[in-house]
């Protein structure tokens, strides 16, 4: 078996680890690549050598972008005294398409899970917390996904922010029981953060 078969294959294993990728989608996506060497193949390979280098987490809210604070949280127009709360930055990105919100943002990097043994500390909770009283929030909209996990996680940030007096809502109509934020249209997403309700 020479060289390229191998590079070829392990480059379609690596595909296939991708979400929404099996190994026969991961094998369909390479050979296109393949054939589409100079169209896609190299700039693409250009492309995530740049993300590789230059990605990087927001050391405030968690975004991902290639500076050490993100745009949002530099803005000081987005300084309106909301926190904007989500599991993951595939949901920061999604309320954002919507240009509803006009805060900020705090990715917690994923759910309570007693199955998959995620606590508070696994999480961005304790950030949550802090950045709440030193930022002096007003509000703070828990934008989770309406599962169990994302509504275990929502009452369980919702109690350790009683004591701070914040005013704590969610997400209400628009956003359907098991839906999850980066597959709802924009228009579902601004009715939903527009009909927020306390918890």
């Amino acid at each position: 078996m020479s060289d390229a078969p191998r590079d070829i294959e392990a480059l379609i294993e690596m595909m296939a680890k991708l979400p929404g990728l099996g190994p026969r989608s991961a094998r369909r996506a390479v050979l296109h690549l393949i054939k589409k060497r100079e169209l896609l193949l190299m700039p693409l390979a250009d492309a995530l050598h740049r993300v590789a280098v230059t990605a990087r987490e927001c050391t405030i809210c968690g975004n991902i972008g290639t500076d050490e604070v993100c745009g949002i949280c530099a803005s000081a127009k987005r300084a309106t005294g909301e926190i904007c709360v989500v599991e993951d930055v595939a949901d920061l990105w999604a309320m954002e398409r919507g240009q509803s919100f006009k805060g900020r943002y705090h990715v917690l990097g994923g759910t309570l899970s007693a199955l998959d043994a995620i606590g508070p500390e696994d999480l961005r909770i304790p950030q949550l917390v802090a950045r709440v009283q030193a930022e002096q929030t007003q509000e703070v909209i828990l934008a989770l996904n309406a599962t169990v996990d994302g509504q275990t996680t929502a009452h369980y940030i919702a109690d350790q922010l009683e004591p701070l007096g914040v005013q704590v809502t969610s997400l209400a109509q628009g956003v359907p029981i098991g839906g999850e934020l980066d597959y709802l249209d924009d228009g579902t997403i601004s009715a939903a953060l527009r009909a927020r309700k306390s918890l």
